[in-house]
């Protein structure tokens, strides 16, 4: 017997992605909403745009859906363009949805509900650990406007909600733009194949401060305990493995993984946009050296957010009690999260 029908949106992502081979695999009818088709076997792909709500309404329709997992958004060029456009998509989605037999929807944002968005990180004075209880920060967020969609619509609709924050997911997905575990892949792939040093492109905060991530196993797992666990119900918890590490620590454990030279942390950071601008061609090469799957860089390196994550002046550790007391105890050594996405990268020839 099925679990439910699952709606993912956002099925190509890292998390998205990850969660629809875990739900499948867990008993679920899956259907996968992206703008371009999943192809992963076994998930029903349904097509659209949520900025198009017309064509958002025919790609739902009669799609019996009994829980939603929303783990996507847009990039716009200001915060207030993203607040705009992803509250957009999702009361769109709603809205489409409105009428149906759902019975939950799940929000998955992250750790810039504590830290403000892009444009202003740090513009609140929320303290670590961060705590799920913590008000919201200054400024325009548009994690704030996602969830004010979905608490309005849930209220109007009669389904319960959770939402989830996991920090820097690390998992198996290409061509993503959130996607630090393959971004440090490619890079470190470089640095042996031209003999440069591994050297890390943030800031010494973040070199020297506990931080913490969030396997995307972990994310799916708390994402369908939470779903079906009536107690845990209309709560947000934060995601994280649950163990913290400096990474002045993980980054050489990473080199060594690679056997790569590993520098000193710079005093200033040396930005990964800065350091690979002109690697296109020589990831180009690589891969016809090797025989990868992908010899285009930009479909598989995501620099510039990974800057944004290493590139903190603030120490970042998220509270995960909440989600212990509700009953999810679920553990994830992120090294060893890390390393065996660089195994599986290998095996599948997307890195040497």
């Amino acid at each position: 017997m099925r679990k439910g029908n699952a709606l993912i949106v956002g099925a190509t992502g890292i998390t998205g992605g990850n969660l629809a081979s875990y739900l499948n695999a867990s008993g679920w009818t899956v259907y996968g909403l992206s703008r371009r088709p999943t192809t992963q076997t076994g998930i029903i792909p349904v097509t659209a745009d949520l900025l198009d709500r017309e064509a958002t309404e025919i790609a739902l329709a009669d799609l019996p859906i009994t829980h939603v997992f929303y783990c996507t958004w847009i990039k716009r060029d200001s915060e207030k363009a993203n607040v705009e456009a992803n509250g957009a998509m999702m009361q769109n989605l709603l809205d489409a949805l409105q009428g149906t037999k759902i019975k939950h929807v799940s929000l998955v944002t992250g750790t810039k509900q504590y830290l403000g968005s892009f444009e202003s990180y740090g513009s609140g004075k929320t303290e670590t650990p961060f705590r799920e209880s913590a008000p919201r920060v200054p400024g325009e967020n548009f994690y704030y406007a996602l969830e004010d969609t979905l608490f309005a619509a849930a209220a109007r609709d009669g389904f319960n909600w959770n939402v989830h924050r996991p920090h820097t997911v690390i998992g198996y997905a290409l061509g993503n733009a959130m996607n630090m575990g393959v971004t440090l892949a490619v890079y470190a792939s470089i640095c042996k194949a031209t003999g440069k040093p591994f050297t890390f492109p943030g800031s010494q905060v973040q070199w020297n401060a506990l931080t913490d991530l969030t396997d995307a196993l972990v994310l799916a797992r708390q994402l369908e305990w939470a779903a079906t666990t009536p107690g845990a119900h209309n709560e947000a918890f934060n995601t994280v493995n649950g163990d913290v590490f400096r990474w002045r620590r993980m980054w050489r454990e990473i080199g060594e993984f690679f056997e790569l030279e590993v520098a000193d942390c710079p005093e200033t950071p040396l930005p990964l946009e800065t350091q690979m601008a002109d690697s296109a061609p020589i990831w180009a090469d690589i891969a016809e050296k090797h025989d990868l799957m992908e010899a285009d860089v930009t479909k598989l390196a995501s620099w510039w957010h990974s800057d944004a994550d290493l590139g903190r002046e603030l120490e970042c550790v998220n509270d995960v009690t909440k989600s212990r007391d509700f009953g999810f105890d679920h553990f994830r050594e992120t090294r060893g999260a890390f390393f065996d996405l660089f195994t599986r990268l290998r095996a599948e020839r997307i890195i040497p």
